[in-house]
């Protein structure tokens, strides 16, 4: 009869339904759960000798969320016709109120990680029993995916815990423990894993009410609701500042989400849920939700999992690592590579060197057993792992060897052939170049095929991507062996073709490089900095200099002029670094001033003698000026790394430019960011700001091509080669 559901019924009148979604590690509402689900409900509600319900899950998690692969087909819907996506969204909602306002109690049995409408299961459920099991979370993320819970969370969480407890989870999509959760009052009750059905049907035997609170007369949502109530109305006012100032109003979700509550909580409970659909409804026809679910989960998801990992190549598990280089960028990967639980040796030119790249490890996990995030022995476990060294004989064995020494292309080629006289033949080496060509430093290697680029973001251990890059002769089983270590220590690879600076340390090249030239042009810094921000990007082009210093820039920009010799271009930011560099001797925050100054007793501060070195210009740019330039430059360079065929997918494109240098997450990425537009639009405007600021801005035949056809990314020819 059920597809997803294991029916248990006992002799005492209770129903076991166990949730179990066949051929998926984790439970996630497929519309077959979601059917046997509302038969399940029926067939309760109908039987006289039923008792009561507990619905737990056959896995090691209750219910991992909605399965958002079949997302786009809805947000089409709701922007082709609203009034038919209304009634679909409508529909899981109307079965959890139906449940719960069938008769008969049910109990939530939460077993392990309870997110989105796998939560708002438990919601509806008249009682919530959760296991205390360890990395077990409970939470509502659909904010993060530009959505609302839409299953009626919008409306129970606040009615169960009040509204300022709830916002909060909701509007930041955060995760709770199963212990945070019972203090919360999310959860009724706490209990060991082995004694979680136990309790369950304990609480069914006390024969319980099967009504909710919230349908009974008098009920009051704790701690008051609507605009007259003082609490509420104060709750509402703080967060209606901290969503304005956290999405720059860009996201509409955290809007929306507040909106739901204080609409739908003055009024009775089958009105918030018609109240939370609409507004449901209302963000899937709104492109920014499209964006995020198709890159943020969907992609991503198709990334994670090596969806495109060259077929016919056995897979390698990695169970030693060589890295070469302890300053920052190699300590963080020996870290992230030990947590995974392989061995990593820490090489460096000196012992003291090498131990201090150690010492970075031993400061995280000693943070993570602070947090009660990792037990002692697990840190003792990790640091035991990585092998400071200074002899290269400690590389004999490594299955892979990362380099993370200095941009300099005599160190890189003596440390790959002191590498390769150790290691054996078919070991992989990889480059964390982040702009040198791998073909070229190839050339130092004996073994080409085997050689490749991994380049991580700093810091390692927080950035979430890496980017594979193939050099021309780098072989499919490289590839493929790259990926696999790369999913081993749980990083998202996007996997680019060889040039000069790649995809992502080319296009966020230009992010700052346009800051610069604006700077130069006389554009109030405090306005370019500002003016990114409010488009969505996390820090501005000057202060993100700062960070990386305009001295390795500057040193880029050297390698480059040397590599290229007559064919050397120099950008538009070239003299503003040359003045900061070698006149103004302002390399950066590691060298306590740059753009910014950098006071011990204070916070950073844009530094005053700008206004001297660049005057200011008369007349000043509009906001929306400054944020286009820096929006459509990075769009725009990223359209040409497709043409030129530095990427071979738009989903790679996306992924790496909003998980590796933060491009706006509400875009879903620099293509999703020009299908958004329309690529006809963007194509135009390219072409207004070429005649305005230069032809870095001029689109090429290829692009306005596409233009013409109106051929956007994502669609089913949005590849490179469809196109050329």
């Amino acid at each position: 009869m059920f597809k997803t559901i294991n029916w248990k019924a006992g002799d005492d009148g209770i129903v076991k339904l166990v949730l179990d979604v066949k051929d998926r590690s984790m439970n996630v509402l497929t519309p077959e759960l979601v059917a046997d689900l509302e038969k399940a409900v029926e067939k309760i509600a109908a039987d006289d000798a039923v008792r009561g319900a507990i619905i737990t899950s056959g896995k090691s998690s209750f219910v991992a969320g909605a399965d958002l692969k079949g997302m786009d087909a809805l947000v089409a819907l709701a922007r082709k016709d609203p009034a038919a996506a209304l009634e679909r969204v409508g529909y899981f909602s109307q079965l959890l109120r139906r449940m719960e306002t069938c008769g008969k109690p049910f109990v939530a049995a939460i077993n392990g990680t309870a997110l989105g409408g796998g939560l708002e299961i438990c919601l509806a459920c008249h009682y919530r029993v959760a296991a205390n099991a360890p990395r077990a979370v409970l939470g509502l993320p659909e904010v993060q995916v530009g959505l609302l819970p839409g299953a009626g969370g919008t409306q129970r969480l606040p009615r169960l815990i009040g509204i300022e407890a709830s916002l909060p989870l909701m509007l930041e999509g955060r995760h709770v423990s199963p212990e945070k959760a019972a203090k919360l009052g999310i959860v009724d009750e706490l209990v060991e894993p082995d004694a979680l059905l136990a309790a369950a049907r304990r609480w069914l035997l006390e024969s319980p009410t099967a009504e909710q609170p919230w349908d009974r007369k008098g009920f009051k949502v704790p701690g008051g609701a609507g605009a007259m109530h003082p609490k509420s109305a104060q709750t509402f006012m703080a967060g209606a500042a901290m969503v304005a100032r956290e999405t720059r109003h860009n996201y509409p979700a955290p809007i929306s989400i507040m909106s739901s509550v204080f609409e739908g909580t003055i009024v009775p409970m089958d009105t918030g849920l018609k109240i939370e659909a609409r507004y449901f409804t209302k963000l899937l026809a709104d492109p920014v939700a499209g964006n995020m679910v198709r890159t943020l989960f969907v992609n991503k998801q198709k990334a994670d999992k090596l969806a495109y990992r060259p077929e016919g190549v056995d897979r390698l598990k990695v169970s030693r690592v060589g890295i070469l280089g302890a300053g920052m960028m190699g300590a963080g990967i020996a870290y992230v590579s030990a947590v995974a639980g392989q061995h990593a040796v820490l090489l460096d030119t000196e012992q003291a060197l090498a131990d201090k790249g150690k010492d970075y490890s031993r400061r995280l996990v000693e943070q993570r057993v602070e947090k009660g995030r990792m037990t002692r022995s697990q840190a003792d476990e990790v640091l035991a792992r990585i092998q400071p060294t200074t002899r290269y004989e400690d590389l004999e064995g490594c299955e892979l060897v990362i380099e993370a020494v200095f941009e300099n292309r005599e160190i890189k080629a003596d440390v790959t052939a002191r590498s390769e006289a150790v290691i054996g033949k078919d070991a992989l080496f990889a480059s964390n170049t982040s702009t040198l060509p791998i073909t070229s430093l190839a050339k130092a290697s004996s073994r080409p095929e085997r050689f490749i680029g991994i380049h991580f973001f700093s810091p390692v251990e927080k950035m979430p991507l890496v980017e594979i890059i193939v050099g021309r002769k780098t072989d499919e089983s490289a590839i493929a062996h790259a990926l696999d270590y790369v999913a081993a220590i749980g990083k998202t690879p996007i996997v680019v073709n060889d040039s000069r600076g790649f995809y992502t340390s080319r296009v966020f090249g230009v992010f700052t490089q346009e800051g610069m030239a604006m700077l130069a042009e006389g554009v109030n810094p405090a306005l370019i900095e500002n003016g990114a921000k409010f488009a969505g990007m996390a820090v501005g082009p000057l202060a993100v200099m700062d960070e990386v210093t305009l001295e390795l820039a500057w040193k880029v920009t050297e390698q480059t002029r040397a590599d290229l010799g007559g064919k050397y271009e120099p950008n538009i930011a070239v003299p503003v670094l040359d003045r900061f560099v070698n006149e103004l001797d302002r390399k950066g925050k590691r060298f306590g001033k740059g753009f910014y100054d950098y006071p011990a007793d204070g916070p950073k501060r844009l530094w005053p003698g700008l206004a001297e070195v660049y005057p200011r210009a008369e007349k000043q740019p509009d906001v929306d000026d400054v944020k286009k330039r820096l929006l459509y430059i990075q769009a725009l360079e990223t359209a040409r790394c497709l043409e030129e065929g530095v990427l071979d997918r738009p989903e790679d494109a996306d992924i790496g430019s909003i998980f590796g240098w933060g491009f706006p997450a509400w875009t879903g990425g620099t293509l999703s960011f020009i299908d958004m537009i329309g690529i006809e639009t963007f194509v135009r405007e390219c072409e207004r700001l070429a005649r305005r600021h230069g032809k870095r801005f001029r689109p090429s035949k290829w692009l306005k091509d596409r233009a013409k056809a109106g051929q956007s990314f994502h669609d089913s020819s949005g590849s490179r080669r469809s196109a050329a």
